[in-house]
């Protein structure tokens, strides 16, 4: 059924999400890992529509094509719910509507959406995944050292969150039961965990949903977003696709003020390769200090080692000229595809950017990467690897928290994704602070 694009559910219609990161970490628990987990809380009003949710049919059609970034794309319903939660604040994937309401698949006026409550979007998330069990505690890990802060700290959010069209149509989890990968839940997962940690901003890689379902959702909630979809994903080779996947990076308005941004299909060997990344210089309101923020996703699989070396060349010499030779602190979040011990990773190690890797400080000697950041099976076997990374300016900034990963009696013996986790690729997240005297840094 067509929702207006300003009528929310009576829940919803808190009109203040600037409180956002002030909220208390909701509902973490710590669940021991045999699958008898006990099932969540659901919020009994919301059953019926979490019910019909989980029971929706599926539909698919071709019907409208979507401008963005200089491409056109079909976009193709996976799958739609007709639970509170989709209906009222998601755009529609119904073909039909889809047809009659083209405005819901480009990117809304932000100033025309109505704020939400996040605690009001975890509870609409909760009543959908009501079957499933609780999510995995996962707790941050202290960091600081002498450098102190007179203001918030910067939570950023690594992710890739798996495209839905890869999952149910290309990566072969055989472990994995098809009812987990139902994008009517998997999506909610995926938003509890965004809920769960509150970042400042997001980077994500392999969003084939983010007009339908993240835009407008995140929106809601204080972040401003951009999306730049791959020139040729994988994900349109699937047949009941949802339109390319790509990187998305969302920030919260209240806390940074765009200065410029870019959006950068990388090249290897002077080619212009599939591979894309965006890279934002933002200002903080409370410090008004500038930093750069960039998300991207290298090229997979081995074999591609020289072509992923080369679009990492090309990415630092990019952030090289946005940050006026390392004058402009950066962060730099991505699935790289690529172990530590590749080429690419020994180039982001020694770059003139004065870079270090966050999530090497939770090592014992603070110089070794996690034994995993990704860990499935597939036809082809079992892959565990490290293969996403949070970089940083380690003159310029200072890790205050890391959040731990997953152990691996918490994934289970199946691995990931899983119902109880929605990606093969687990999300990282820190908390940065700038150093007070950053070495003659801005």
């Amino acid at each position: 059924m067509y929702q207006s694009p300003r009528r929310l559910c009576s829940a919803l219609l808190q009109r203040d999400a600037s409180g956002l990161r002030r909220l208390p970490t909701p509902g973490l628990r710590r669940q021991s890992p045999p699958p008898a987990a006990a099932p969540r809380p659901a919020s009994p009003r919301l059953l019926a529509a979490a019910s019909a949710a989980s029971g929706a049919a599926r539909s698919c059609s071709r019907t409208v094509g979507v401008a963005h970034s200089g491409l056109i794309f079909s976009v193709c319903s996976m799958g739609h719910g007709t639970s509170r939660l989709y209906s009222a604040l998601a755009k529609t994937l119904n073909s039909s509507t889809a047809s009659q309401h083209p405005e819901y698949l480009v990117s809304p006026d932000p100033e025309h959406l109505e704020p939400i409550d996040p605690k009001e979007l975890l509870e609409e998330c909760r009543a959908v995944l009501h079957t499933r069990p609780p999510r995995f505690q996962r707790d941050f890990v202290d960091l600081r050292t002498d450098h102190p802060s007179s203001h918030p700290p910067i939570r950023v959010m690594q992710w890739n969150i798996l495209a839905q069209a890869l999952g149910e149509g290309k990566d072969n989890f055989v472990q994995c039961p098809v009812e987990a990968l139902k994008w009517e839940e998997r999506k909610c997962l995926i938003l509890e965990e965004i809920l769960a940690y509150q970042p400042d901003i997001l980077c994500l890689q392999e969003v084939d949903h983010y007009f339908d379902t993240f835009q407008p959702l995140l929106s809601r909630l204080g972040y401003q977003g951009t999306f730049f979809p791959k020139p040729w994903s994988p994900c349109l080779d699937v047949e009941h696709n949802n339109g390319p996947d790509g990187c998305a990076l969302f920030f919260l308005q209240n806390r940074f003020k765009l200065v410029n941004s870019a959006n950068i299909r990388l090249t290897a060997m002077t080619l212009k390769t599939n591979q894309v990344a965006i890279a934002q210089t933002l200002e903080c309101k409370e410090s008004s200090r500038q930093f750069c923020i960039a998300v991207t996703h290298l090229k997979a699989r081995t074999g591609w080692e020289r072509f992923r070396s080369a679009q990492g060349c090309d990415l630092l010499q990019n952030l090289q000229n946005i940050t006026q030779g390392a004058k402009i602190p950066l962060i730099i979040c991505g699935d790289f595809n690529a172990e530590p011990t590749e080429e690419v990773y020994k180039h982001f190690a020694s770059s003139s950017l004065n870079l270090n890797s966050a999530y090497k400080l939770l090592s014992a000697d603070g110089q070794s990467e996690p034994p995993y950041t990704t860990w499935k099976i597939r036809t082809s076997g079992e892959c565990r690897h490290t293969l996403d990374y949070i970089w940083y300016s380690k003159h310029a900034l200072s890790v205050r928290s890391a959040l731990d990963l997953l152990t691996e009696e918490q994934i289970g013996p199946n691995r990931l994704p899983s119902f109880n986790y929605p990606s093969d690729h687990l999300s990282l997240v820190c908390d940065f602070s700038f150093n007070e005297e950053p070495d003659g840094l801005l």
